[in-house]
């Protein structure tokens, strides 16, 4: 199918795209990868007045280290996590969650700050920003404000975005030397969203787990941050009970719908296959 009409406008500062959001109200949409908004605009499941593209605002692609955190730019691309060697070093999970977004086509256009801000919940990112103590910057008339990436999160494609504001920026801490690290990803095929998927970071001292955080994508209409599960974990050398006692919490807040990709006790079983194999992995790349 066709889009239905819009008019499109291309700024080249985050003011002029906050003023344009502002200005142009609920019938203005922002643009960025474009792989959410422009089939659905196909459909005709969404028919926004107006295109506000922002891949004229150079501003929102950067990645920089700051201190104890990475500040990624809303615009910076998949292809460019992968290719970037400050990512690669601090924040590898990144790296390894991209890559295993849809295709190269696919990484090669969508962006950070578009896969974390529309609230898809099949999205690979949300849930690896909520693990990771991430927060992001929102840009709207009044000025900016930080939102924890925890808070962000309300419903299926409901976020903490207030009308008019754009989100510009993603802040994550830098995780401690030596860490562990693992995104376990099932799916039907290649380019397809989650069946389950799990995120973990973590450290090990003496042989047991010391600190553990655990993520989950497409097992609830939003990202989960697994903090029984995690907790299952820490002060154990991640034997057959604690993996057990991780995975059984893990399954106690997801609430999967039942899709193509299965119902929904299958769903929850193999999202906790996914959260031991993602401790187990995450455990051996541990220093």
């Amino acid at each position: 199918m066709i889009p239905g009409p819009f008019s499109y406008y291309r700024p080249d500062s985050v003011a002029d795209a906050v003023k344009l959001l502002a200005s142009l109200g609920d019938e203005a949409r922002p643009l960025a990868g474009g792989h959410s908004l422009v089939p659905m605009m196909k459909l005709r499941l969404a028919t926004p007045g107006h295109l506000i593209d922002l891949h004229g605002v150079g501003e929102l692609k950067f990645i920089r280290r700051d201190g104890s955190h990475i500040r990624i730019g809303a615009m910076t691309t998949q292809h460019e996590l992968l290719a970037s060697d400050e990512i690669g070093a601090s924040l590898p999970i990144l790296q390894e969650a991209a890559s295993l977004i849809a295709d190269p086509q696919v990484r090669y256009r969508g962006t950070l700050g578009g896969n974390v801000a529309n609230g898809d919940p099949g999205n690979d990112m949300p849930a690896l920003m909520m693990m990771l103590g991430a927060s992001y910057k929102l840009e709207g008339p009044s000025g900016a404000r930080d939102v924890a990436a925890a808070d962000f999160y309300q419903g299926a494609y409901f976020t903490a975005l207030e009308p008019g504001e754009l989100l510009t920026e993603i802040s994550i801490p830098v995780p401690a030397a030596g860490h562990g690290y693992a995104y376990e990803k099932l799916k039907r095929k290649v380019g397809d969203y989650a069946t389950a998927a799990a995120a973990v970071v973590l450290t090990m001292a003496n042989g047991k787990v010391a600190t553990c955080a655990i993520g989950l994508t497409n097992l609830h209409e939003t990202p989960l941050l697994a903090a029984d599960a995690a907790k299952a974990v820490i002060g154990t050398a991640l034997d057959a009970a604690a993996l057990k006692a991780a995975a059984d919490a893990a399954r106690a807040i997801m609430a999967p719908a039942a899709d193509a990709r299965g119902p929904v006790e299958y769903r929850k079983h193999v999202g906790g296959v996914m959260v031991i194999r993602a401790l187990q992995r995450a455990a051996g790349r541990a220093r």
